[in-house]
């Protein structure tokens, strides 16, 4: 076992989260409050899952059932993430554009059994990874076209259309959103070892196959994330999803 869960354990817990707020606080850096609130709802959601999963791994409609709500929360996370306002729903097409594809020809290849305790923690990974993707890009897309609007304009001046001109604005911001996917990959197995592969080895798992398999989540991950980023770009540039004048 990785870690021994008692006191010691959420002393210690409590304390790396003081710590990040108190270091964000410090730094004036404006989001304190909201790394505590993350962790103590990670602690919370984290244990009601933990009992749910229980019962989800058996039934076929539960599991479809939990596999939705973890796409839901997604979607409104990170619409909510770009925009503040009733555009954010748009924010259900880059990550389902991303991520279904790839947990279909998983399943339909066998790769992945219908089951909650393979389906779950894959599908969830592919789920996350669409969600980062799809802020990153989106609100990257958006604070570049709110500053460089003139440049918008001159483009539509030279006979631009509107979507080609925001495009042409906001792609480089954009694409800059698969660079955290990207470092990941490149860097695997030198400076860090990802969650499936230590799962996977704690689980005794051989080092090949535990290798075979994070391989196979990173370039997963990178396919569902062009996607999502593509796509949140389109919105953005065809005005789906925009910011409110301040």
């Amino acid at each position: 076992m990785l870690l021994t869960v008692n006191v010691t354990f959420g002393v210690v817990l409590a304390v790396l989260l003081a710590a990040a707020a108190t270091v964000a606080a410090v730094a004036h850096l404006g989001r304190a409050r909201e790394i505590v609130v993350a962790g103590v709802r990670a602690a919370v959601q984290l244990a009601v899952v933990s009992l749910v999963i229980r019962w989800v791994v058996d039934s076929l409609p539960l599991l479809l059932a939990f596999l939705l709500l973890m796409y839901a929360v997604a979607v409104r996370t990170a619409g909510r993430r770009i925009t503040k306002n009733g555009t954010w729903w748009w924010a259900w097409l880059p990550i389902a554009a991303g991520v279904a594809p790839v947990v279909c020809a998983l399943l339909l290849t066998g790769l992945v059994p219908l089951k909650g305790i393979a389906l779950i923690p894959v599908t969830g990974i592919l789920i996350g990874g669409a969600l980062t993707a799809t802020v990153l890009g989106g609100r990257r897309a958006l604070d570049e076209l709110g500053l460089r609007h003139g440049e918008v304009e001159a483009g539509m001046a030279l006979g631009l259309l509107d979507r080609d001109a925001r495009l042409e604005v906001a792609r480089p911001a954009a694409s800059d959103a698969l660079l955290p996917g990207l470092d990941q990959t490149r860097t695997v197995g030198l400076v860090t070892l990802p969650g499936a592969f230590v799962g996977m080895l704690l689980g005794g798992a051989s080092p090949l196959l535990a290798g075979a398999v994070q391989l196979f989540v990173l370039v997963a991950l990178m396919a569902v994330q062009a996607v999502a980023v593509s796509l949140v770009l389109e919105l953005v540039a065809r005005g789906r999803l925009y910011r409110d004048p301040a």
